[in-house]
């Protein structure tokens, strides 16, 4: 299989995204230990936050038992709550890594915004972060913060759909999908929804920068505590048995990422099921592109559509 020519192939800023990632995340990271790991991920995402938007306030708050940060924008426009699961593979990542992201989402969507500090491994492995954001979710729904708006990154966006899958079972089983029907859509953004790890993108993009296959060999084992495969992995959105009921999604992936076919799939599973459902390639880009949205062109035109698609979903639409 011929190797990608990653430099002719991505544009010069989104290389110097890539760079300045590479100074405080180094390639062969997977190497190290978690606390390593961690504390590259803490200076990265430091280094890359932006302001505050003025008049926006947040709060940070026990949920459910699970640490939450609710984002208030100065001018709400929206009844709805949007609830975000931040990416780091199940294991890095927190409230303060992915808060320009939500800051920037409640001023810009002019919603309430509610991030979920779900435990990860090593501590905490699988089913404890779905476990956890789906605690938060049905909570919301008791304070009648409906309609919810889902959405996650990577490992995050993951949770997103694990979490509505959970729900649609669950409200099956009861006889009662109003917990689902609450949704108003999953916004997925280059997630993680267990592909086969052997073929595809896992392999043409095994490579890639920013993420590599050998990472996400690494993370699932940590998370799931096997290293047998994605198909001996619970809770994997693509290997459910059926896609109906589930809310309107908007999935996105740039095509320089390993977990790139894990998108396109599942949004053809759900069309199949008749759910309103669309996933837009981000040109150009390769995993974690939400932090180079203020300094490369395509990943700004990456979020606008993430955006848009946001809107849609809030306003009723398809995404």
């Amino acid at each position: 299989m011929t190797k990608p020519d990653y430099k002719t192939l991505i544009k010069p800023d989104v290389w110097a995204y890539i760079n300045a990632c590479a100074e405080f995340y180094p390639a062969d990271a997977v190497n190290y230990s978690v606390d390593q790991q961690r504390a590259y991920y803490t200076a990265l995402c430091e280094s890359m936050a932006g302001r505050r938007p003025k008049g926006l306030t947040s709060v940070d708050k026990l949920v459910a038992g699970v640490p939450t940060r609710w984002y208030h924008p100065g001018v709400m426009s929206q009844q709805a709550t949007l609830v975000y699961f931040h990416g780091g593979g199940w294991v890095v990542g927190d409230l303060d890594s992915h808060d320009d992201i939500c800051a920037e989402l409640a001023d810009t969507l002019g919603l309430r915004v509610v991030a979920v500090d779900y435990r990860m491994a090593p501590d905490f492995c699988h089913p404890v972060a779905i476990d956890d954001s789906q605690a938060v979710v049905e909570a919301l729904l008791a304070e009648g913060r409906a309609p919810l708006l889902l959405m996650g990154d990577s490992a995050g966006g993951y949770i997103a759909a694990a979490v509505s899958h959970r729900l649609r079972d669950q409200g099956r089983e009861k006889g009662d999908l109003s917990a689902v029907q609450s949704l108003l859509g999953q916004v997925l953004i280059y997630p993680s929804l267990g592909g086969d790890r052997d073929k595809g993108s896992y392999l043409e993009q095994a490579e890639a920068p920013m993420l590599t296959r050998a990472d996400m060999v690494f993370y699932a084992q940590i998370y799931f505590g096997t290293d047998k495969g994605a198909s001996h992995e619970p809770d994997r959105p693509l290997a459910a048995q059926d896609f109906a009921d589930l809310p309107a999604t908007f999935a996105t992936t740039g095509p320089f990422d390993p977990l790139f076919d894990d998108g396109p799939a599942y949004v053809g599973a759900l069309q199949q099921a008749g759910i309103p459902a669309r996933f837009a390639a981000a040109d150009g880009l390769p995993h974690s592109f939400l932090r180079a949205r203020k300094t490369a062109r395509q990943a700004q035109q990456a979020w606008q559509a993430i955006l848009e698609a946001s809107r849609n979903l809030l306003e009723g639409r398809a995404p």
